[in-house]
């Protein structure tokens, strides 16, 4: 398994405010995904000029986590569960959540820390 990625991911009720926030620290927002999951999450990806990212997604709660895009999810899936991480017992998150172009699952370490594990799909389908 490489991670390809590693940063910041903010889950609010108030998206728009902690975009704004990124913004006045001179992050831009890079792409929009919408209808994430049943619970239709919108996730926008923002980067600074630095090389610094920042997801902020529009959701239900309050969470701050941490995104890894890695190559390979299913064996970045089995790698944190043989260190004791679980999947997030929310309803919503305890599955792998396909985007279309990307899938992801949301775990949880057992100090309760959390991780998007996400891996891009290029061309495949």
């Amino acid at each position: 398994m490489k991670i390809t990625s590693f940063n910041p991911l903010i889950v609010t009720k108030d998206a728009e405010s902690a975009i704004a926030l990124f913004e006045e620290l001179g992050f831009e927002r890079r792409h929009t995904k919408e209808g994430i999951s049943e619970n239709n999450v919108t996730d926008v990806r923002m980067k600074d000029k630095g090389g610094f990212h920042v997801d902020v997604s529009q959701g239900t709660g309050e969470w701050t986590m941490i995104r890894m895009n890695v190559d390979n999810l299913d064996e970045a899936v089995t790698f944190l569960e043989a260190r004791g991480f679980h999947k997030a017992r929310h309803e919503a998150a305890n599955k792998t959540i396909d985007t279309g172009s990307s899938r992801f699952n949301i775990m949880v370490s057992p100090s309760g820390f959390i991780l998007e594990v996400s891996q891009h799909i290029k061309g495949e389908k």
